[in-house]
């Protein structure tokens, strides 16, 4: 499939499969994946491994602020895809763990954190051909994105699908503790002061809560279709 140098913005609630169909995307159209919540769990997991997060989950935002100035987390490219690291160090398997899930969503609210990752994602949307998804893609990081899509799906659906990818990584899993977590970072993400998750007024909604990856690959080029020119390779 081709399709032209565009930005594709994938916004919405966590574990709507936003990654898993970023990627299928990526692959399908050969555009570069991005991850962005990758980068502020990166952040998290560097806040947790330095005390800057309490056991109890009590941040101290100045020492955050303060970590932030030099910090090395990036992405290094792997096929359409790319691997988070904290300098040197590959944190691709320690930023999926519930213990920084349960502490992501307070790091993600401090504005010091969404400009330092901001500034970042905007450095590779300056090449086009990315797929990038997150919570404020469509809405702050690339408001002129030329595709925007906002997964949604039922909180029940989301909530089994994160403990199955736990339960694959040989995490030991509590049902009701992953649907609260996943209650809780819906509030903090809607709410937050600076960019909460919204859906771009010229976002395309996708409820994917019945549906397989590859019927929501069937939706996706029937809109691409709509949308752009294009031909078959």
């Amino acid at each position: 499939m081709l399709i032209p140098d565009i930005i594709i913005a994938i916004d919405g609630y966590s574990s709507t499969g936003k990654s898993t169909f970023a990627k299928r995307i990526a692959a399908e159209v050969s555009f570069l994946y991005l991850d962005s919540g990758a980068l502020y769990r990166a952040v998290t997991l560097y806040a947790i491994e330095k005390g800057i997060i309490s056991p109890a989950g009590n941040i101290d935002r100045h020492a955050l602020c303060r970590a932030l100035d030099g910090l090395d987390i990036h992405f290094e490219s792997k096929g359409n895809g790319s691997r988070t690291y904290i300098g040197d160090r590959c944190v691709e398997g320690e930023i999926r763990t519930l213990a920084v899930s349960e502490h992501v969503s307070p790091v993600s609210a401090v504005p010091e954190v969404r400009s330092f990752i901001d500034d970042r994602l905007r450095e590779f949307g300056r090449r086009k051909r990315v797929v990038m998804d997150g919570r404020d893609i469509g809405t702050t990081v690339f408001p002129d994105a030329e595709l925007k899509i906002f997964m949604t799906a039922d909180q029940m659906v989301r909530a089994r699908r994160r403990a199955d990818e736990m339960k694959k990584r040989g995490e030991n899993v509590d049902p009701e503790e992953v649907l609260k977590n996943i209650r809780e970072r819906d509030f903090i993400d809607s709410h937050r002061d600076t960019s909460p998750l919204s859906m771009a007024e010229d976002a395309v909604v996708l409820d994917n809560s019945y549906m397989t990856i590859e019927e929501q690959m069937v939706w996706f080029r029937r809109l691409v279709a709509e949308r752009f020119p294009m031909k078959e390779s």
